[in-house]
């Protein structure tokens, strides 16, 4: 368990800028199966189709299917080293190999179908940005340096195709196959339990509906689209059909609820889980001639829009969080591509990002607003959608705009000034007020005096943001992933599990769905390495956050003769450069300079010259009194806001039992000094006296004593 929560993210990114090992190079066909016993390609599944659906009317790229498992046998996902689309074209020119530039992939002739049989299909399709391929006719995917592979072998063996019963499958553990069976099981089982709404009585349909909120949607849109009910859990069931013999691989489900403002909240629940769950809602009912496509973040807008408008519609399996490049194949035949995955801030940012995936020139983005609400509501309302879709806006913009061409970006932050904000923390209240929330494309530079639990305390930081669905990048070259991921995942069961150790499974298995990866980078590091791999993981990924820690490592890797200094301010402008373009928010820790014990830090306090507080955009800084052993000898300093300009400070309680610095105990003391007059309105018959009216009336006894002591004694004489 442990092992494949280690590996989900970081196994993959240690490939970036490692040579490959020359005995894993292919020499000649035969080696294939015999020259080592790892394996090259893994064949790919049929992607999705509705078994009502002949497979002879679906479309090439609707008979194909995804099995996709992130762990130690997925290698692939990250390039050997940084390769380009102009390094992708050269190379096939070298081979003589023609293609066609697509929008997110180069199409090529498929090398594992007879010539006689390939003619003009350019049915393989190679990814611009990591040179990942995959041949829609055989479902074989692999690498770029895999396609060079066997290009090699057969220009060698002097051969016109490569069989693809020679690629060998990677063997499935024993372990992953009875995982593997039971959720097969589960999913079987949920299937034949749930029901189509057309078979449930009018009243109960009806009222699943209006749970729902879908009273619009009709019995047919939901049976075109293989729609079921569950009725236990009253959940709607969407299927995730595929394989050759167009079998059932897996299940959503979407469940209701109300919360405690009275309003309706929805759940989601796929199986197998989240991760390996790859299905295009609606992608088998498009046509092989379609050349337009409407992409949504859920299920219930795919059938909104394919009702109302008649046009292809597609669900993203992730909704707003990620669209996974291994999609990408699927939707290059469509020559417009209009992206409504949602009405708020959040969806609108993801839009612009994921049509920089699909290709600029071709995506038109639907802008949220008051009158543009998602599909399922805009269809509730009446509106018309077909409109709404015609009035998108182009993904791509000139580099001069006017303010007419602003105007409407201007009043959406104004119209939703919380959304803007960006995403609140929950364990950080007091930072949400200072910051307002975290917002992407911004740099944040984090510093505070050695040992003070800088690592622990943005650790902790992340993993809020994480646990909301931000997609988080850990770039640790201070400590190692498996003490970094230790310290996480106490702070996120709030106790030492090793005094628990029988609640472990059961909180990693938690800690594993989190979008969350890390680098395995370790020690000093080259920018330009640090950068590629960033880069990388925004696009397969579409991390949202990134932690440097820390700077220091990555300047020992640079050109001794040159000033330190100007070191420095080079990577701080690339991760500049790089929050801004990729639209990624990146927190930098950076070590101080030495200050006296006694002396709290401040903004010049940071390491170097000033351009790290010049091009940040928040400034955060981890204050501790070395000299004070009682609670509340940390605080957390906000010396620069460049969102509203509100700065501050706040106490931090660092529990230890769980490694954490939310202070669970409501009625702590913050670092605010009362007024005389809420001084005087909190004084009650019982309150403590201040220390000042403590010594008053022991002056005052004192008195009283010596004068009584001083009668006693003249009585007595």
């Amino acid at each position: 368990m442990w092992r494949s929560l280690l590996l989900r993210g970081s196994t993959c990114l240690l490939q970036v800028g490692a040579p490959k090992p020359p005995h894993q190079r292919l020499l000649s066909s035969l080696h294939l199966r015999h020259f080592t016993n790892k394996p090259i390609f893994k064949p790919v599944p049929a992607l999705f189709k509705i078994p009502a659906c002949g497979p002879n009317s679906l479309p090439v790229h609707c008979r194909i299917s995804r099995s996709y498992k992130k762990d130690a046998k997925s290698t692939g996902e990250f390039p050997i080293s940084p390769i380009t689309v102009t390094d992708i074209k050269h190379y096939l020119r070298s081979k003589e190999i023609h293609f066609h530039d697509g929008y997110s992939c180069l199409h090529i002739p498929s090398i594992f179908v007879d010539p006689s049989i390939r003619k003009d299909n350019f049915s393989l399709f190679i990814d611009k940005t990591t040179g990942r391929f995959l041949c829609m006719d055989t479902q074989v995917e692999g690498s770029w340096e895999d396609l060079q592979d066997c290009l090699e072998v057969m220009q060698k063996d002097e051969q016109d195709v490569l069989s693809p019963s020679v690629l060998l499958g990677y063997p499935e553990s024993e372990e992953e196959q009875e995982e593997k069976t039971r959720e097969l099981k589960e999913v079987q089982s949920i299937w034949s339990s749930s029901v189509p709404l057309t078979d449930i009585p009018e009243d109960e349909a009806q009222l699943i509906k209006t749970m729902f909120q879908i009273t619009k949607i009709t019995n047919a849109t939901l049976k075109k689209f293989g729609v079921r009910l569950f009725r236990p859990t009253k959940s709607l069931v969407f299927p995730w059909f595929g394989g050759p013999d167009c079998s059932l691989k897996g299940v959503k489900l979407l469940s209701a609820q109300i919360n405690d403002k009275d309003r309706v909240t929805y759940n989601e629940a796929t199986v197998p889980k989240y991760s390996a769950y790859y299905n295009l809602f609606g992608l088998s009912l498009v046509g092989r001639m379609d050349t337009e496509v409407v992409l949504t973040g859920s299920e219930l807008d795919t059938l909104a829009v394919s009702q109302a408008t008649g046009l292809p519609s597609v669900a993203l399996p992730r909704g707003v969080s990620c669209l996974p490049p291994i999609l990408l194949p699927y939707l290059e035949q469509f020559k417009r591509v209009t992206l409504w995955i949602g009405a708020d801030i959040r969806s609108w940012e993801s839009s612009k990002i994921f049509s920089r995936k699909l290709g600029l020139r071709r995506c038109s983005l639907v802008r949220p607003g008051e009158f543009r609400p998602c599909p399922v509501e805009a269809l509730a309302e009446g509106k018309n959608l077909s409109r709404i879709i015609s009035t998108s806006i182009p993904a791509a913009h000139k580099s001069i705009v006017s303010f007419k061409q602003l105007r409407e970006d201007v009043y959406g932050e104004l119209l939703n000034k919380e959304q803007v904000a960006g995403v609140k923390w929950t364990r950080f209240p007091e930072l949400n007020r200072i910051l307002k929330g975290h917002r992407k494309g911004e740099l944040t530079v984090f510093t505070g005096p050695t040992g003070s639990g800088k690592t622990t305390f943005i650790s902790e930081l992340a993993l809020d943001l994480s646990m909301q669905g931000v997609n988080t990048l850990w770039g640790s070259f201070e400590i190692n992933n498996v003490r970094l991921a230790k310290i996480m995942l106490t702070q996120f069961a709030m106790q030492r599990l090793e005094d628990n150790l029988e609640q472990y499974d059961y909180w990693a298995d938690k800690f594993e769905e989190l979008p969350l990866y890390f680098m395995t980078f370790h020690g000093q590091q080259n920018i330009k390495t640090v950068l590629d791999t960033m880069q990388h993981a925004v696009y397969l990924y579409d991390i949202n956050h990134v932690i440097i820690d820390n700077l220091q490592f990555m300047m020992g890797q640079e050109n001794l003769t040159v000033d330190k200094f100007a070191v420095q301010d080079h990577i701080i402008a690339a991760f500049r450069k790089f929050a801004t373009s990729s639209s990624c928010h990146v927190t930098l820790i950076i070590h101080p300079r030495k200050e006296e014990d006694d002396r709290e830090l401040q903004t010049a306090s940071i390491f170097g010259s000033a351009k790290a507080s010049q091009e940040a955009d928040n400034v955060l800084i981890l204050q501790e009194k070395k000299l004070v052993t009682c609670p509340g000898r940390r605080s957390l300093q906000v010396t620069k806001n460049r969102f509203d300009g509100d700065v501050g400070i706040f106490p931090l309680d660092f529990i230890k039992s769980s490694l954490t610095f939310s202070a669970p105990v409501k009625g702590k003391h913050k670092f605010k000094k009362p007024t005389k007059t809420e001084s005087e309105d909190l004084k009650g018959p019982d309150a403590a006296p201040r220390k000042d009216e403590v010594k008053k009336e022991k002056v005052t006894k004192t008195t009283k004593n010596k004068t009584a002591a001083a009668s006693e004694t003249t009585e007595v004489k």
